[in-house]
């Protein structure tokens, strides 16, 4: 399949487009994000990202423009957006004696509160799980519940990790569309 070919069937929401341009550029872009913050985990995150933002968007890419570039500045563009919340959630004060800054991390310990809306949010999160196909629900399980890596759910389902990686996409997607509603 030619990259052109598969955009366009990736337009009409072909399955297989998808994959072929996930498989095609996985490399590219994760490479690209290993080399600027030389953390294999959140290179891997930053580049789920970018793939699940692209699809979304997949309509409003412009051909004049190479989809590798198209990636890469979404790709960007997320690791910029991630970089900054850290800063936001870092504030600085200036002493009145010496006049050095002092940085301050925000209390992020739960209030009672908290932990009770984080509780029912959660039961809430278990019930709108449970509405996904059973195949989704696994995969969601695997990597968010019992915390395992893309190659160990790839080993446990016995799907190439490219597979469990859109599996996770999809099910990520297909779960937020229940939760807006």
């Amino acid at each position: 399949m030619e990259i052109e070919q598969a955009i366009a069937k990736a337009k009409e929401n072909n399955q297989k487009a998808f994959n072929f341009l996930l498989d095609e550029f996985w490399d590219y872009v994760y490479g690209f994000q290993l080399k600027r913050i030389e953390n294999e985990n959140d290179a891997e995150d930053i580049t789920i990202q970018t793939f699940s933002k692209a699809f979304d968007k997949i309509n409003t890419y412009n051909e004049k423009y190479t989809f590798k570039t198209w990636l890469i500045t979404i790709s960007r563009n997320i690791h910029i957006d991630l970089l900054r919340k850290e800063k936001s959630s870092i504030h600085s004060k200036i002493t009145d004696q010496d006049q050095e800054k002092i940085y301050r991390v925000m209390d992020d310990a739960p209030s009672p509160e908290d932990k009770l809306i984080t509780e029912q949010n959660l039961a809430k999160l278990l019930r709108d799980i449970k509405k996904l196909k059973p195949h989704y629900q696994e995969v969601i399980n695997l990597r968010y519940f019992q915390e395992l890596s893309y190659s160990e759910i790839s080993d446990q389902l016995n799907e190439p990790i490219n597979n469990v990686k859109v599996k996770l996409l999809r099910a990520k997607k297909l779960l937020a569309a229940i939760i807006k509603k």
